[in-house]
């Protein structure tokens, strides 16, 4: 454990940071894989709904610094190709 004032802060500012990325990440692949289980059920319409909801919950966890931009556009072309291919 650290002796210095700042560098006990900077641990749990980290501990506080972490949990937040995780939690928000979690809530990501949640999303992306009800699109999924809406595509094995060959269900167009609720894809479409999740992959909306998918849209934008990876768009948000860009906007906080979550996932990389590229990361992002990624995760959502990969999402609507499936989606479109049903």
């Amino acid at each position: 454990m650290a002796n210095i004032k700042s560098a006990k802060k900077r641990i749990l500012v980290n501990q506080t940071k972490a949990a937040r990325n995780k939690a928000i990440k979690s809530g990501v692949k949640t999303s992306i894989k009800k699109v999924y289980a809406a595509i094995e059920a060959n269900d167009k319409e609720a894809a479409a709904k999740a992959l909306i909801f998918a849209t934008k919950a990876i768009g948000k966890a860009t906007s906080k610094g979550v996932y990389h931009k590229n990361t992002s556009s990624r995760k959502i072309s990969r999402l609507a190709c499936a989606v479109n291919k049903i």
